[in-house]
Order: C-alpha cells, then sequence, then structure tokens
C-alpha cells in the first residue's frame, strides 16, 4: 500500500481540490462543526474527568475505602451498586476503577481492572474471555481466543494471566442481573479461597434491581459480603449541573440559554436519568446540524426526545436475541392498534402477534413458553409490565402484559418490518 500525504493529494486525475471535500467540510477528526466542539463528552459512556462529576463525592469515597486495599496488593471487598439507570453507577465505578490503578502503579504495584458489560456477553464463557482479553498484556505469553477453547481454559488462562501480570485485580460487572446465574460470581469471589489463584479479586456488581441479592445463592452471598450502595435518581439541578459541565461539547454560543435548564427539567421529570438528559442533548445537537441550524434552541429538545429514547430503548434490547425484539413488535402492534396505550394484553394474543411479526421478518416462530420467557426477560428490563390474573372460579389464571414505552419509539427501530396487521 502506498501512504501519500496531503500533498500527494492535492492534485489528482480528477483534478484539483481548492478546499476540501464539501460533503466533509463541517466536521473534522475530533468531531468539532459549526454545532459540535468536544462531541465525546456527550458519549454516553464517556468518563468525565472528576471535576465534572457531579453529587457522587460520598460515593466515591465509600466505594474506594472498600476497593483501597487493592492498590497495595491487599484483599479488597466486594460491592454491590444499586440504582436506576442513569444514577452514576457505573460512572463512579471507572472513575474510582482508574484512580486506584494508577495510585497502583505509583505504589510499585500492578492492577487489573475491567469492566464487563453483561448485558452484551454470550454466558459465562463470553464473560471470563472478556475480563482475560482485556487485563492481558502484550509482554504476555498467553493467548485468549475469542473462541475455540472451553469455559474451564477460560478462567485457567485468566488466573495465568493474574499470577503473571499483577498483584490484585477490581472486576466491574455491569447490569451484573443479566448474566442469567451466579457462576462467575461464585469462582472469582472465591478462586483466591479455592487456590486458583494468588492474586486477590475484588468485585464490583453493578445492579439496577435493589433485589438483586435475593437471587445469589447464600454461597455466593458470603462470598461477596454485605457491602451495598444505593444511588438515587439525580434531581434538577445535580441533572443542570451535569450538563453544564458538558457544554463545553458545542461550540461557543451555540446553546440557547434555556436549552440545558430545561433538559435537566424534563429529565427530573421523567427520570433523573443523566444518561437521557446528557443522550437528549446530543440528539438536539444534531437535529441543529441536520438541518443547518446554528443555533440550538428549547424547541430542538422535544423534537429530538423521540430519537434519544429509540437510542436508549435499542441499549436496552442490545443483549438480547432477536426473538425478544420480534415480542416486543408484537406488543407495540397491540398497543398501537387501541385507544388506550395502557390497555392489557394476554400471552396469547401477544403470541398471535408474534406469529405474524416472524412471518414478516421471514423466521420461524418459537414456541409460546418461549415467547413467555421472553416476556419476563422484557418485564424484568421495565421495557414491559406483566400481570397476573384470576379468570375467576373454575377459570385457572392468566397473564396479561402491556407496553411501558410508546410504541412510536418502538416502530422507529425498525419501521418497515415492524407493523402487521392485527385484525385477523
Amino acid at each position: 500500500m502506498i501512504v501519500r500525504d496531503n500533498k500527494d493529494m492535492e492534485k489528482s486525475g480528477d483534478g484539483e481540490f481548492d478546499g476540501g471535500d464539501e460533503l466533509f467540510e463541517e466536521v473534522d477528526g475530533d468531531g468539532k462543526g459549526e454545532i459540535f466542539a468536544n462531541r465525546e463528552l456527550l458519549n454516553i459512556d464517556h468518563v468525565p474527568d472528576e471535576n465534572r462529576i457531579v453529587g457522587r463525592d460520598e460515593h466515591i469515597t465509600e466505594l474506594a475505602n472498600e476497593i483501597g486495599p487493592a492498590v497495595t496488593g491487599s484483599p479488597p471487598n466486594s460491592v454491590i451498586l444499586y440504582g436506576k439507570t442513569g444514577s452514576g453507577k457505573s460512572l463512579v465505578a471507572n472513575h474510582v476503577m482508574e484512580r486506584a490503578r494508577k495510585e497502583a502503579r505509583r505504589r510499585g504495584r500492578q492492577l487489573a481492572t475491567v469492566t464487563v458489560d453483561c448485558a452484551q456477553s454470550r454466558g459465562e464463557a463470553d464473560t471470563v474471555q472478556t475480563i482475560a482479553d482485556n487485563i492481558n498484556q502484550p509482554s504476555s505469553s498467553i493467548t485468549v481466543p475469542t473462541r475455540g477453547i472451553s469455559t474451564n481454559e477460560y478462567y485457567n488462562r485468566l488466573w495465568g494471566i493474574l499470577d503473571t501480570e499483577y498483584d490484585a485485580a477490581l472486576i466491574t460487572l455491569d447490569e451484573v442481573d443479566r448474566l442469567g446465574d451466579d457462576d462467575v460470581l461464585m469462582i472469582l469471589s472465591r478462586a483466591r479461597e479455592a487456590g486458583k489463584v494468588d492474586v486477590p479479586i475484588g468485585i464490583i456488581s453493578i445492579s439496577n434491581k435493589v433485589n438483586f441479592r435475593e437471587q445469589m445463592t447464600e454461597r455466593v452471598k458470603s462470598s461477596l459480603g454485605h457491602n451495598e450502595m444505593i444511588f438515587d435518581p439525580y434531581d434538577g439541578e445535580q441533572l443542570r449541573q451535569i450538563l453544564e459541565n458538558r457544554k463545553d461539547a458545542f461550540q461557543e454560543d451555540v446553546l440557547a440559554p434555556g436549552v440545558i435548564p430545561k433538559t435537566a427539567a424534563l429529565a427530573a421529570q421523567r427520570h433523573g436519568d443523566a444518561r437521557k438528559a446528557i443522550r437528549l442533548l446530543r440528539h438536539a445537537g444534531h437535529y441543529a446540524k441536520t438541518n443547518s441550524i446554528h443555533t440550538v434552541k428549547e424547541a430542538h429538545l422535544e423534537l429530538a426526545r423521540e430519537q434519544a429514547e429509540v437510542d436508549r430503548l435499542k441499549e436496552l434490547i442490545s443483549g438480547l436475541p432477536p426473538h425478544s425484539k420480534y415480542v416486543l413488535y408484537a406488543l407495540a402492534n397491540l398497543t398501537d392498534g387501541t385507544k388506550n396505550s395502557n390497555d392489557w394484553f394476554r400471552t396469547t394474543m401477544v403470541y398471535d402477534v408474534y406469529k405474524k411479526v416472524c412471518e414478516a421478518e421471514a423466521t420461524d416462530s418459537l414456541s409460546t413458553d418461549t415467547v413467555r420467557d421472553l416476556l419476563n426477560e422484557l418485564a424484568f428490563l421495565e421495557i414491559t409490565e406483566s400481570n397476573q390474573e384470576h379468570g375467576g372460579m373454575g377459570k385457572g389464571t392468566y397473564k396479561e402484559h402491556r407496553l411501558l414505552w410508546d410504541s412510536s419509539v418502538v416502530f422507529k427501530m425498525e419501521p418497515d418490518s415492524a407493523h402487521v396487521d392485527t385484525d385477523n
């Protein structure tokens, strides 16, 4: 391959470049343009500097106290962080882990730190492979293939990497309730005690479900201890500060004065979710840019709201099998066909429409029992809600379901194939 610099590219057989390609004239390699100055600040996964983290000082200090021994190679405590989506759990965990890693290095220690998104994990082997691959060093003689070895072998390679490269490890399991079982928690939390590894391991488990601990086996509860932290939703003022701390994502004077206060107020009223607030602000900026508007105004927030909700819903279902989406489409079709968006629908009704969605998707439908399981998973993620009903004397019980999101948001994920006829 021949690599030419900009001078080489000034002229070509197709003519001369007199000022760059107009297709890219508004955006450079840093994500800058007429609207955005540093778009990375509006990425949901961006971990901001300490002075940009709002309202979580006590949580940062408390978590640091629990996992702090790891910086000296001593056993850290394991911790469970609870709270609604967008309440700062992942942000605090990643921030504290990064500071711990740097402090360990200053003290001459090597601290392994890694975060696994369990919503994206495809089971135990995938989770362990992700951990091992992320902490593996270029100088290591141990390889971690994407596939082709057993779960037990992934564990063995993880233990080998930890023993040869590190003095301690901190592993964050984000959305840990999506793992399906607690085998990973069991093995990681007891690895040193079981003689699998000499390195102390601390686990930071993050869950949106406050009853997650009740789902664990007693052995895992014992291994993880009783260190729990609750993250309350952000209030309006905290959300305003969070957005103010990221407003330099935009060019100077692009944001109208009322945009940040209104974004914070909308987010506080609906959910207290910082992720949604940041996402909404980003989409408002994209709307302005796409429509060649040079000022982001309050009116743009409502226009951007639905796309922000679509992104959030995609994020929630990203780790689910395709048929979960088809079940969701079925419930959205039923909801869209009624005058009341709060209507409930029996499992049999959902299943009938689900089969039509499968036909439209040119795929075979799954069994009724499997669809029931998928509906339970959607309810667990608070995308839908399920309710057990009693049919009366001699009629048994049945389940009803309703959609907790606007059907328009669901259809906007894939509008062409999602709509089906529910009348026959």
